[in-house]
């Protein structure tokens, strides 16, 4: 990389990074549609990987729009970010359909672990394999060590990109209270200290996020009734002994409780996308009998430094039964698929972006992006030199100093850019 490049790149994540540390209450998201998968497919395991320094984001099995078992299905897709373009990949090697399964990118490899699979007689089956894939070669690999105690509807998060946390989940016949630790370096399996064997605790289709040595996680249902639920917990993990985990109730989030919600987050904080309020079956009809379920069109968000809320519901979509999200660099982030209103089966692709409304000591000014018919409107709060760079750092278009440029469609392929000015650096996707 060039030394231009990286002065580049490092001024757009210090920039970017910034603008994540404002505080919980003054944030808002953008949502920007993208090219749809080429299936319908919910209940999907997604990730994301770079392969080369392009950003891709893939999505391993699911259901597809019949919501019934014998649609439960192994298809798998790549969605290459700067292209904005999917492409269908193997399916997952496994005779066995699953849904609910979860997906992590560490060093280089994906792991799609877990899920479960519907028979005729209604039984359902949860998995024990470990699938690997290797986004750089476009294959799997052998698989890793079955996983101790088949699992689905787990909580799953990485640590220091290194190890992967399973924490609780579906198993079989009843939720289970179960830490499993994966190593891919070593492809073994290490038990953690279990979460306390209460409703408060154990849950399936919970999802979480690791901030420095904590993990938390939210939601899920659990208990007799399957209720979804609004508790987030907390464990620490000793960095020592990652197997040694301190967990700790932080009681309910404010709002709705959240049901197969995608979770994410930076170094400062954690976010839930979409989801439930109601815990329902594979189908999108409610466990409690109350029928079909809708979405939430909300962000939940969790500051831990003061353990401080902000349940954003005036989204502008709502999506459920996500079992994944990729976080792309520049606090980018791509959810696919789900369930959408009346439990319709999606093949939409949304990016989340977050701006800041107001800073607790100093407001920054952002772009203004606007699609319109010939192409990209951009408005700067004053006026400034612009640069348009691709995503390894190579300027595409120079702009003199103005308050307002246009980024024609003609001159422009579909994907991912970067904006330089005087303000700093800011990522724009151009769709057509």
């Amino acid at each position: 990389m060039s030394e231009s490049t990286q002065d580049i790149m490092y001024k757009s994540l210090s920039i970017l990074a910034f603008l994540a540390s404002f505080q919980v209450g003054a944030q808002n998201w953008n949502w920007t549609e993208l090219s749809p998968m080429p299936f319908r497919s919910a209940n999907n395991a997604v990730c994301e990987a770079v392969v080369n320094g392009n950003e891709y984001v893939y999505s391993f099995a699911g259901i597809d729009t019949s919501k019934v078992y014998t649609g439960i299905h192994n298809r798998s897709f790549r969605y290459d970010a700067a292209a904005d373009s999917w492409t269908e990949i193997a399916p997952l090697p496994d005779s066995m359909t699953k849904i609910a399964a979860a997906a992590s990118y560490v060093d280089g490899k994906i792991y799609i672990i877990g899920g479960y699979t519907v028979f005729a007689n209604s039984n359902e089956v949860s998995s024990e394999r470990v699938h690997i894939y290797d986004p750089a070669t476009d294959t799997y690999e052998t698989d890793g060590a079955p996983i101790p105690v088949a699992i689905d509807d787990q909580v799953q998060c990485v640590y220091k990109d290194s190890l992967i946390f399973v924490v609780t989940g579906w198993s079989n016949t009843a939720n289970f209270p179960t830490v499993q630790i994966y190593d891919p370096s070593l492809d073994q399996w290490q038990n953690g200290t279990f979460v306390p064997t209460t409703f408060q605790y154990t849950a399936f289709g919970a999802s979480g996020y690791i901030i420095g040595d904590t993990l938390y996680y939210h939601g899920g249902a659990a208990g007799g009734s399957f209720a979804a639920r609004k508790f987030i917990r907390k464990g620490y993990i000793n960095p020592a002994d990652p197997t040694d985990i301190t967990w700790e109730l932080m009681g309910e989030a404010p709002g709705d409780a959240g049901y197969r919600a995608a979770c994410s987050g930076t170094d400062d904080r954690v976010f839930w996308v979409g989801g439930s309020p109601t815990s329902y079956n594979y189908d999108g009809i409610a466990y409690n009998g109350s029928g079909g379920v809708d979405p939430s069109a909300r962000i939940l968000h969790f500051n831990p430094s003061d353990s401080t809320y902000l349940d954003e519901t005036t989204q502008p979509y709502g999506v459920m039964d996500l079992r994944g999200i990729a976080k792309l660099s520049n606090n980018r982030w791509i959810i696919c698929g789900g369930m959408d209103t009346n439990q319709v089966v999606s093949n939409r692709t949304f990016l989340l972006e977050s701006n800041s409304l107001d800073l607790s000591e100093q407001a920054i000014n952002l772009l203004s992006v606007a699609h319109g018919n010939n192409g990209v409107t951009i408005v700067a709060p004053e006026p400034t030199a612009f640069e348009v760079l691709d995503l390894s750092g190579k300027v595409v278009k120079n702009y003199n100093a103005s308050l307002e440029i246009q980024l024609y469609y003609d001159d422009f392929m579909a994907g991912m850019y970067l904006i330089r000015w005087k303000g700093g650096v800011q990522s724009i996707q151009i769709h057509y």
